[in-house]
């Protein structure tokens, strides 16, 4: 079997690191020890930290976030100037996601957990990291949330919207407990159950009735 080359062992090994972890816990160090490289070897391919993490998220995204924006790009060819259908613009965003879990093997998962990082650990670089990496994703489909919940006041949509992410990246990060819950009837790492739930859970979240206003309070 032909070893890796050396960026890509790099890269490999640093998706593993920040992802089991995190990104803050993880050393130019530890990546080089778990590597096998030396320094010079990093500083030639990355220079930084922050370009080794830009790396090994661009490595994945780039094609998952290609395969989200074809998807969406059906949804709205399919519904032409009318609502989109919610279930179907939830499906674009979350099924390239889960997915990536089983058609990119142990590595594939490990990324996952990255992402949910990504969005959960907060320091200047990473606040910048997520505009650039996710801007596109971000603009495009808060606008498809919005065609398909068109009478949605504001207020509610944008917290509602902030609470389905939410619900994605535990679903991504915490898996432990799902497990001890059922019982190990259920397999948080299995893509088609977790979108099965998910999908639907997700979509009565972001239709549902909104309660009526307390005297002084707001929507």
């Amino acid at each position: 079997m032909t070893r890796p080359d050396t960026r890509t062992r790099i890269l490999d090994a640093a998706e593993r690191l920040f992802a089991a972890e995190g990104i803050a816990a993880t050393s130019l160090r530890r990546v080089i020890r778990a590597a096998g490289v030396n320094v010079a070897a990093i500083h030639y391919h990355f220079r930084s930290r922050e370009n080794l993490l830009r790396a090994v998220l661009a490595r994945r995204l780039a094609p998952l976030n290609a395969e989200r924006l074809r998807r969406l790009d059906a949804v709205e060819t399919d519904a032409g100037r009318g609502p989109l259908p919610l279930e179907r613009v939830i499906e674009a965003l979350v099924v390239p996601l889960f997915r990536l879990m089983r058609e990119a093997g142990p590595g594939g998962a490990a990324f996952i957990r990255l992402m949910g990082r990504t969005l959960t650990e907060s320091s200047g670089f990473l606040d910048r990291l997520v505009i650039e990496q996710f801007g596109d994703i971000i603009r495009r489909f808060t606008a498809a949330f919005r065609r398909a919940l068109p009478a949605l006041p504001p207020r509610a949509f944008y917290f509602r919207i902030h609470f389905l992410v939410g619900a994605m990246v535990y679903a991504l990060l915490e898996t432990r407990n799902l497990r001890i819950l059922s019982g190990g009837a259920c397999d948080p790492l299995d893509p088609d159950q977790v979108v099965a739930h998910l999908v639907p859970f997700l979509a009565a979240g972001l239709r549902a009735p909104i309660r009526a206003r307390r005297r002084g309070g707001r929507r």
